[in-house]
């Protein structure tokens, strides 16, 4: 049976999401999985995954679950094969402290995050250094890309938090590292749930990095050698995990959702 990831805003009370449900279940949908992106004035954002048992139907579901009161839905994509989004994140942070060389580790954070995320490219970037250290998919212009990076950690050094912007462009500080995780997906926007995620997941890489460098025999086995290698080597591991909370730019509020649906399959 074709699946789908259905992302939808509804109002945050209770027998809301019961109300979609019914809806799903009317056109013989099966509700088989559901994640809470995002809460806030009044409202949550979930993702469901949704079995039909026809491609067909996918119109005519998307219209009965926008038919209830204060539901409205943003996003309808085809299912990547059956993951679990939490098992997957553990196997992530599991393969990153497995890796035995800064430069693996860098390769492996984008590759998994653009995988865990199902973004369209990430990159690691020294916003000192004159291009990323490593990179997966179609990256913006190099000159964006880090215009980028310096605004929004401006940005947060100014005012202690705030909107990142756009909101399809999603960052988590690798503190100690001095380094920056940035990724981006067309059109579809981070929501809390998931910047936190990848702060998180920045987190581990950053501790990761800084035991890699402590104990490589010198700062070339870095892929970044110079500044921020050898600043790191000095550092004992248990300073990174002393390290504050990275910022992953969370967004202050809920960008009205656009709908952007898969077109069914005969």
């Amino acid at each position: 049976m074709p699946t789908y990831v259905v992302r939808v805003w509804v109002p945050d009370r209770p027998g809301a999401l019961g109300a979609v449900a019914s809806r799903i279940g009317a056109v013989r949908g099966d509700l088989i999985g559901v994640d809470i992106l995002e809460r806030g004035g009044g409202r949550a954002i979930d993702e469901l995954v949704v079995e039909l048992p026809q491609a067909n139907l996918l119109d005519l579901m998307v219209s009965e679950m926008n038919e209830v009161d204060g539901v409205d839905v943003e996003d309808v994509r085809q299912a990547p094969a059956p993951t679990d989004p939490r098992l997957d994140a553990l196997e992530t942070a599991a393969y990153l402290v497995e890796r035995q060389e800064p430069a693996e580790l860098l390769e492996a954070l984008v590759a998994h995050a653009v995988r865990d995320f199902e973004a369209d490219w990430a990159a690691v970037v020294d916003p000192g250094a004159p291009r990323p250290l490593a990179s997966t998919g179609t990256t913006p212009p190099e000159a964006w890309l880090f215009a980028f990076v310096k605004g929004a950690q401006a940005a947060v050094a100014a005012e202690g938090g705030g909107v990142a912007r756009p909101a399809d462009v999603a960052w988590a500080d690798m503190s100690v590292a001095c380094l920056v995780a940035v990724l981006g997906r067309d059109g579809r926007p981070f929501r809390t749930r998931e910047r936190r995620q990848l702060s998180a997941l920045a987190r581990i890489a950053d501790n990761r990095w800084v035991e890699l460098v402590a104990g490589a025999p010198s700062a070339s086995r870095a892929p970044n050698a110079g500044r921020n290698a050898k600043r790191s080597v000095s550092l004992h591991p248990a300073a990174a995990r002393a390290a504050p909370a990275s910022n992953a730019g969370v967004t202050a509020g809920m960008t009205r959702p656009s709908l952007r649906a898969v077109p069914a399959e005969a």
